[in-house]
């Protein structure tokens, strides 16, 4: 029978895991991409361990934060952390099982790429598992196009995004898509513009049906429909070339980006809450906004 010991290391490993060949995959398109678009030596990934401070002589965890500024992928951040112990008194009453006993564990793994070229679209993906009082997963993967012309319902990266994600979440519950498509278009929203930040994708939180191998498994799916998906759309629009305009508009989506990761993200909240790597939390942030 798995002890909750058990689960833990599964799921570090499984998120570790997912770096890696995540990783390996876009050092891959880096190399690939055509030298006439994007000039220039292929970078790759620069991975940089990191720990919170000791307290009290206690470990508490850490993390490796995984960054690569390129010429197909202008910065892309893929990031892996296990970190615990108590949460600070207040913000343990926002955490759910946290409010009598702030002891936690969290594991999860981090990312955001954002394109030199504006016809294909950035990315999030992020997926944890926490344990405090109880345990739960959460996560999900939204697609942030930067041109007005791709950000709609009809586009085709729109569609196909989508439609992976809906196999991924079909296999556990048919109800479940549309569940967290709709979190998702509500999460990854900027209230004080009433705008979308991007076309969304899907969002859970405190993700227990009460079958853990189930929840465990779906995780998993979410993270593999990304990997899949992704790489076809940045195959599919970069040898679009795009011009200055293009770049203006990239810009300008990109400082929404800001906004939402500054003002709303739950991610970027638990981690400085919890004394994560700053510089892994706020390389989500894009390498060039603007702010018409």
């Amino acid at each position: 029978m798995q002890t909750l010991e058990d689960r833990k290391h599964a799921a570090r490993a499984a998120f570790e895991g997912l770096a890696d060949r995540i990783i390996a995959t876009f050092e891959s398109l880096e190399a690939e991409a055509s030298p006439a678009l994007y000039p220039g030596s292929a970078a790759r990934f620069e991975r940089t361990p990191w720990r919170r401070p000791l307290k009290e002589g206690a470990d508490q965890g850490g993390g490796v934060m995984g960054m690569m500024r390129g010429r197909l992928f202008e910065k892309v951040g893929v990031h892996v952390s296990t970190v615990y112990g108590a949460l600070p008194a207040d913000f343990a009453a926002q955490v759910r099982g946290a409010d009598k006993d702030p002891n936690f564990w969290a594991s999860g793994i981090s990312l955001i790429a954002h394109m030199r070229n504006p016809h294909i679209p950035a990315v999030h993906l992020n997926s944890r598992m926490i344990v405090t009082s109880q345990s739960w997963f959460g996560g999900g993967s939204d697609l942030n196009p930067t041109l007005d012309a791709a950000r709609r319902d009809d586009h085709p990266d729109t569609r196909d995004f989508h439609a992976r994600l809906k196999t991924a979440c079909d296999i556990f519950d048919k109800d479940w898509h549309p569940k967290y498509r709709k979190w998702a278009d509500e999460y990854f929203s900027l209230p004080h513009r009433g705008e979308k930040r991007g076309v969304g994708g899907i969002f859970y939180d405190h993700h227990n049906s009460g079958d853990w191998d189930a929840d465990f498994a779906f995780a998993k799916a979410a993270g593999e429909a990304f990997l899949d998906v992704y790489p076809q759309l940045v195959r599919r629009n970069w040898d679009t070339p795009w011009d200055a305009a293009e770049r203006a508009q990239q810009a300008k989506w990109r400082g929404r980006y800001v906004e939402f990761n500054l003002l709303y993200d739950r991610g970027t909240m638990f981690g400085l809450k919890t004394g994560g790597n700053v510089e892994s939390i706020l390389s989500s942030l894009p390498p060039v906004a603007e702010w018409p």
